[in-house]
């Protein structure tokens, strides 16, 4: 004859209204969480509007104040924030914080916006380009008297001067991007 096994007649909660007030409070907790999303975040900083038709000083300033956030980041080839970043996408960064305008994210793109500037007209927030070695283009942004802010592939964001020892020889071009009014 098969043996059976008795069953236990104990309750694993004292009694059976423990679930009303458990469902309640997981289903309020629930509910909270989705009926407040958060708000997205602006495409650009809440700081002044430096406009690209402001006093080159002020441009200068502007530029060399988001630099100091940015200084020391490494160059991160394809990377668009301060863990790592390329030079395309530094400049497309200052750019939006500094002016609020929203470059393209390449340099190849990057060079057909705004209006070519010849090197002695060059004002601080212009674009410079370059054909260093072993890069078919890079992308800086003048800041004035010979020096640029940019993402160097060895040094990360810093700043250089277009001095002829090296990128005066690899200077290319630049572009003078048109205020958006």
């Amino acid at each position: 004859m098969p043996r059976t096994v008795p069953i236990l007649k104990t309750r694993l909660f004292p009694t059976a209204a423990w679930w009303k007030p458990t469902v309640f409070i997981t289903l309020l907790l629930a509910t909270a969480s989705c009926a407040t999303h958060p708000k997205p975040s602006p495409p650009f900083s809440l700081r002044e509007k430096i406009s690209l038709d402001d006093d080159s000083r002020k441009i200068e300033n502007a530029l060399r104040k988001e630099y100091a956030r940015w200084k020391g980041a490494k160059h991160k080839m394809g990377g668009t924030d301060q863990r790592g970043v390329d030079c395309s996408g530094f400049v497309r960064a200052i750019y939006g914080e500094v002016f609020h305008v929203n470059l393209p994210r390449t340099t190849k793109e990057q060079l057909r916006q705004g209006i070519p500037v010849s090197r002695p007209g060059l004002r601080a927030g212009d674009l410079v380009f370059f054909r260093p070695p072993g890069y078919p283009r890079h992308v800086g942004v003048y800041l004035g008297n010979n020096a640029f802010v940019h993402a160097s592939k060895s040094q990360g964001v810093t700043i250089s001067r277009i001095a002829p020892d090296f990128w005066g020889k690899y200077y290319w071009t630049a572009r003078r991007v048109q205020s958006n009014h």
